[in-house]
């Protein structure tokens, strides 16, 4: 419940990505539209008998909370039941209703015209979602899976068979056909969805590719190394980590070729300062950020970045004090930070977890944020790691 001291709190700040003010004479079509577009987002309230410049109108229509459900039922689909009060004598003995929604499961759009209007909330308007936009609305809400779409132009012949060979024959033990046998290779890999009937998937590239980056420019690793505790041009080491996920193997199961992974992992260790300690006489060193923390933040980002959002790179940020690993995309299927340190899974991008789980890169557990993070860190310098969701990306914190 909102108290009236609340409620002038909230009208005195104005309109925002969570607060938009109305007439309770608007017509049923737009306030489905607000509503529609806070589901979409993160949630949100209407304030009405309140203007746009925040004086206080009050409410004039009748049977008003009958009305509002009846537009939530009517003109949204799917159907949206929200929380209703009417606050009294808010500002003159004027009433306000207060309208509110929480973020929908679903992804809900205005019903206008027997035609879906699907709308966001970007800062303190509501408009239609581009078609980039809708696309990863509906991936959020676990309607759509990226990584199955098809890569334009990526075919059999832009995959690594040495690397596919690797993966069916010693890891999954399983017969591979002949370099030879396309037709062998396309069924097989049609069947585990790293291809489609033409075209590699979103998900096959990264993790088999030749050179991924040349049909998924972002499908990589912006690493660098600064000297102090900001961001700064003249940093350390600046490069860009290319190539796939997945590293070659010898007959031993030995790396002959590193993936993306064991090359952010390199990154670091060459970048961060190594503790000495005397045992003995033997000089003894220990690196910064442990191994399995390590390789658990950057597989996290590979497998949970959203493949979607096509302008950027994970990126890998070594400071003086800490390390950031930022993966785009908000986080999937409404999974927040802290139910991430309780331990709930959910993955965006199941076959890429599923596949990088048989390498050894993942728990089978799926609980290797707060085991081998948060607990990790804790065990190796008495930390507190931070996980950070703002926007439309997602961020791991370790501190040194």
């Amino acid at each position: 419940m909102i108290t009236r001291s609340d409620l002038l709190e909230i009208i005195a700040n104005g309109e925002n990505s969570g607060v938009e003010f109305k007439r309770d004479c608007l017509r049923s079509q737009d306030l489905a539209k607000e509503l529609v577009a806070f589901s979409n987002l993160d949630g949100g309230m209407v304030l009405l008998g309140v203007e746009d410049n925040g004086r206080v109108s009050g409410l004039t229509r009748v049977e008003i909370e009958e009305w509002v459900m009846n537009v939530c039922r009517d003109k949204i689909r799917p159907a949206i039941v929200p929380f209703f009060e009417i606050i009294g004598n808010v500002e003159h003995e004027n009433a306000v209703g207060i309208v509110r929604v929480t973020r929908g499961y679903d992804v809900h759009a205005l019903r206008r015209n027997n035609a879906n209007k699907y709308l966001i909330r970007v800062g303190s308007q509501s408009r239609e979602a581009t078609t980039e936009e809708l696309a990863r609305l509906f991936q959020r809400k676990g309607s759509l899976r990226a990584e199955l779409q098809p890569v334009s132009g990526a075919a059999l012949a832009h995959l690594d068979l040495r690397r596919l060979r690797n993966y069916f024959n010693r890891i999954r033990q399983q017969d591979v056909p002949n370099n030879e046998d396309a037709v062998g290779w396309q069924s097989l890999l049609s069947n585990t969805e790293v291809m489609t009937d033409e075209e590699v998937t979103v998900c096959g590239l990264p993790l088999f590719g030749k050179t991924p980056n040349r049909f998924l420019p972002h499908a990589g690793i912006d690493a660098v190394a600064y000297v102090e505790r900001e961001q700064h041009f003249d940093a350390r080491e600046r490069i860009t980590l290319r190539g796939p996920m997945t590293p070659l193997l010898d007959e031993n199961n030995s790396i002959v070729e590193n993936g993306l992974v064991e090359q952010a992992l390199e990154f670091v260790k060459r970048n961060t300062r190594q503790a000495t300690d005397l045992d003995g006489g033997r000089r003894m060193e220990s690196f910064v950020y442990p191994s399995e923390v390590l390789r658990e933040g950057v597989v996290n980002a590979l497998i949970h970045r959203d493949y979607l959002l096509a302008s950027t790179d994970i990126s890998l940020s070594v400071f003086s004090d800490r390390l950031e690993i930022v993966s785009p995309g908000r986080l999937p299927n409404g999974i927040a930070p802290a139910r991430m340190r309780a331990g709930t899974r959910s993955a965006r991008n199941q076959i890429l977890k599923d596949i990088l789980r048989d390498y050894g890169y993942l728990e089978h557990m799926g609980m290797g944020v707060s085991r081998k993070i948060i607990t990790g860190m804790k065990e190796h310098n008495g930390s507190d790691s931070e996980l950070i969701e703002e926007n439309e990306r997602f961020m791991v914190r370790l501190f040194a």
